[in-house]
């Protein structure tokens, strides 16, 4: 037999056969393995993270001082029966970690301990207050998203223009204000000798919510949307312009696409991911930076309360304030990574790979 016959000889023994069905169940197993992985290592880091900041705000407060003296003041020394009932309340009579332990555990079982001065439970006295905070957070993204969105496609639809360059001096201007300096001039202009339009402070109901005066919201979201609006129009005008000026635009321009869906069908969809994760950076952000701002309203949320908590040396409060602030912060940012997967096909695509 020639060279040729003998290399058209066929090998001996079975042939493996995949079949299609085998690889399309073993994508989704693979995706979901992956999907799994990843959420569980988010997770785990989440945890982490809460867990540094838990010793990090139980041993800072605990460092400021005997938080006995601290709550009584004068009366310290004239009275040791409120001294020692106190002291019992903190746990004090027991080593540093040990405390520390019993806290924890308190604060794994929804259990936040009572407040020193007023000797009622934590989470009896800052459910409205959490509520109303996030009550607040929520308006404030309602408006600050679509607004921003809207000026940006404007600025990057119009690029160069008279009113782009005036969009960016105003925001670049009011990119460099802090928050309660904007509260303070809103006041003047709108609550005192200019226009006496809106209350200057939130004036409700002992245990009233927020959204049953809707006229002192104006005032506080105002002021929050004033302050994050301009950070985020240039940040998306310029991940619009880099879109914009992409391979994929320049070829639907070429295919005679007008430039307004250019706009909405092309360059919007890829500046959603970034768009997403600049906003959670925002609302983590809005989530501690209302401290100052509901004090300054005398909004009845956790950032004024967190306030009066660290001025009574009510530190059972702080701690508990200080743990749900740094709990929301690392939802939203949670929640921020898995939208961006869900989101970006090439994310998912590595997902499943």
């Amino acid at each position: 037999m020639s060279d040729t016959g003998a290399r058209l000889t066929p090998r001996t023994g079975p042939i493996p056969v995949t079949s299609a069905a085998d690889t399309s169940t073993s994508r989704p197993r693979s995706a979901r393995r992956g999907w799994a992985k990843w959420l569980l290592r988010r997770v785990g880091l989440a945890i982490i993270t809460l867990w540094v900041v838990s010793l990090i705000v139980f041993f800072a407060t605990s460092a400021l001082g005997d938080p006995v003296r601290a709550i009584l003041g004068k009366d310290y020394n004239v009275s040791p029966e409120r001294v020692a009932a106190i002291s019992a309340a903190l746990h004090l009579d027991q080593p540093l970690w040990q405390r520390y332990l019993t806290w924890l555990g308190g604060l794994l079982r929804g259990d936040l301990g009572e407040s020193v001065a007023s000797g009622l439970p934590v989470t009896e006295l800052i459910g409205g207050r959490v509520f109303n905070s996030a009550f607040l957070v929520f308006l404030v993204a309602l408006f600050m998203i679509p607004l921003s969105l809207l000026i940006a496609m404007l600025c990057a639809r119009r690029r160069g223009s008279v009113v782009d360059q005036v969009v960016q001096v105003v925001t670049l201007a009011l990119a460099g204000v802090p928050e309660f300096v904007t509260g303070i001039l809103l006041v003047a202009l709108l609550s005192t000798t200019v226009f006496q339009l809106l209350p200057a402070v939130t004036v409700l109901p002992v245990g009233a919510l927020a959204w049953q005066s809707p006229v002192s919201l104006v005032l506080p979201v105002l002021t929050l949307v004033v302050a994050i609006v301009p950070y985020l129009v240039r940040i998306l005008r310029s991940t619009m312009l880099e879109a914009m000026d992409s391979d994929y635009a320049e070829l639907a321009r070429l295919k005679g696409v007008p430039e307004g869906r250019v706009l909405r069908r092309h360059v919007l969809p890829n500046t959603i991911v970034p768009t997403v994760q600049v906003t959670a950076l925002q609302l983590g952000w809005l989530v501690g930076g209302i401290v100052l701002i509901e004090y300054l309203f005398n909004y009845p949320g956790i950032g004024a309360m967190l306030v009066d908590s660290v001025r009574n040396s009510d530190f059972p409060m702080v701690q508990a304030l200080t743990m749900i602030i740094a709990a929301a912060y690392v939802v939203v940012n949670l929640v921020a990574d898995v939208l961006s997967i869900l989101l970006l096909p090439r994310a998912r695509t590595g997902m499943a790979a």
